[in-house]
């Protein structure tokens, strides 16, 4: 695995049918490597510390090969690298195969792959499209939160090594299914 672009976003808020919301999902790639701190990613906002940022979801990373399956469903929407928020677009990022535990040497970093990445309404707003909520449940691309383990500069090229395997762990996908089902059993 490598990484296609590394992605930063700014504090916005946001008009959604007359209620301000404030958000950090509009992420765009740079050309400029990006510092992985045990929290955040350093100039990237985190406005919801409750569901995003902090030690196990420091960074978020998205596979480039879930794309394709998206813009088949917006085709309108134009697509760029960050879209779903992530700060990290890898090239095949598989959460069927990644376990909790997992870790991996990226550039100057080492990351741990902590938990999934539950969707929110923040998405909807980012495809001006509330549907992509309920769409983005009932998938497994997901997408995997990581903590940090060594902070360090990541760029656009590095290669994603994995170092550490936890197969005895569930994987992402796994815990990302059991979310969506205790979800439902809550509605």
């Amino acid at each position: 695995m490598k990484i296609v672009s590394t992605n930063i976003g700014e504090r916005q808020e946001i008009n959604w049918k007359g209620k301000l919301v404030t958000t950090g999902i509009f992420k765009y790639s740079v050309d400029k490597p990006i510092f992985l701190d045990k929290e955040d990613v350093k100039d990237d906002a985190v406005c919801d510390r409750k569901h995003h940022g902090g030690i196990l979801q420091a960074v978020y990373g998205y596979s480039l090969k879930h794309y394709d399956y998206w813009q088949k469903l917006y085709p309108d929407l134009e697509f760029e690298n960050g879209i779903f928020g992530e700060n990290l677009t890898i090239d095949d990022l598989d959460e069927t195969k990644i376990h909790q535990g997992d870790t991996f040497k990226v550039g100057e970093t080492i990351i741990e792959a902590t938990v999934q990445r539950n969707p929110c309404m923040k998405l909807g707003i980012r495809f001006n499209d509330m549907k992509i909520v309920k769409q983005f449940w009932n998938t497994t691309f997901c997408g995997v939160y990581f903590k940090v383990i060594k902070t360090g500069l990541v760029k656009a090229g590095d290669v994603f090594e994995q170092i550490k395997s936890c197969p005895e762990n569930p994987t992402i996908a796994d815990l990302y299914v059991a979310k969506r089902v205790a979800k439902s059993t809550k509605s």
